[in-house]
């Protein structure tokens, strides 16, 4: 983050998980910082703004709260801000690129259970006229993309599982508020619609069991220098997938890694893994490494560099009233 100011840069370093769970988060914050908390809010409010931070809160574990996956499209040039803004028309799309590949159009859709999420892909098929890969995450190696900005690049921490839980409908819309945002006033967790002590008791149950995979300052990374994005798709054999995932995502510089369904004859990659780069030779390195492991030999790597950002907000874990 050259150039950025320092506290700014701390901020967005060292606050993106382990969010303070006490009634005033951002004082606590702001202890840490050595700056009033007001000043918190101010830049957080502004980081905001600016586009580098999409919010803070939490993101959510995939299909515990809710239900997603991850869906493609092969969308001819000149139809490609018409059928994305079908596509991000649709409540429950979260997360939407157009990445350089013949399957371009790449977007996780939501919903608040598993009968919506069918009737949200069907409708897009329905309204854009073209065929949707429908891939279904299997198993996740890691999942929490709260990588540090500035410094040397770090593995991130492997998945370790969800812990059993049943989920209250409180529960539900308690995410569904931290997915949305927590507001920037100093006692936020005030706001989600139990007492301040229940709320705070909850998301750290919600924490433990680790539905909530991260509770801080969420950013958005290409408006902070993080633009040569590529998701790296892998074609190898299902009995190799566990080691090969196990590996990549301890490779400093892969931010996420999971398994997700083939569609045969289509689409036979199985193991994805994103790599965010400061630039594209920055990211094709990480990417020469990862091809240089062991658990990767002779697998088929495909990288798809993302050329455009149009969506990125949290799940749909509840249906709009």
């Amino acid at each position: 983050m050259n150039g950025r100011d320092p506290i700014d840069a701390r901020l967005l370093d060292e606050f993106q998980r382990d969010m303070p769970l006490v009634e005033r988060p951002f004082a606590a914050m702001a202890g840490t910082l050595g700056i009033p908390e007001t000043e918190v809010i101010e830049r957080l409010a502004r980081l905001k703004q600016e586009g580098a931070v999409a919010r803070v809160g939490a993101t959510v574990r995939p299909n515990t709260a809710g239900a997603s996956t991850l869906a493609a499209m092969k969308v001819p040039d000149a139809r490609i801000d018409e059928v994305a803004a079908l596509v991000n028309a649709e409540p429950g799309v979260n997360h939407s690129y157009l990445r350089e590949d013949e399957w371009n159009l790449w977007f996780v859709a939501t919903a608040p259970d598993s009968a919506a999420l069918e009737v949200s892909l069907k409708r897009l098929d329905a309204r854009t006229g073209l065929r949707l890969l429908d891939l279904r995450l299997v198993r996740a190696f890691n999942i929490d993309l709260g990588f540090r900005l500035s410094g040397a690049r770090h593995a991130m921490p492997p998945d370790s599982g969800v812990r059993p839980i049943d989920l209250s409908d409180e529960d539900r819309a308690l995410l569904a508020g931290l997915s949305h945002g927590l507001p920037l006033v100093p006692r936020p967790f005030a706001a989600l619609g139990l007492t301040e002590a229940e709320a705070l008791s909850r998301i750290a149950t919600l924490l433990h069991s680790r539905v909530i995979t991260r509770l801080g300052v969420i950013v958005r990374h290409r408006p902070l220098g993080w633009t040569a994005n590529a998701m790296v798709v892998w074609d190898l054999p299902d009995d190799r997938i566990p080691a090969a995932g196990a590996a990549l995502s301890a490779l400093p510089g892969v931010t996420l890694c999971y398994q997700r369904l083939t569609v045969p004859g289509v689409w036979p990659y199985a193991l994805y893994s994103m790599i965010h780069g400061r630039s594209r030779p920055e990211a094709l390195a990480v990417l020469d490494q990862a091809r240089a492991l062991p658990e990767l030999a002779g697998a088929t790597a495909k990288p798809l560099f993302s050329t455009r950002c149009f969506k990125q907000t949290g799940a749909l874990i509840r249906a709009a009233a």
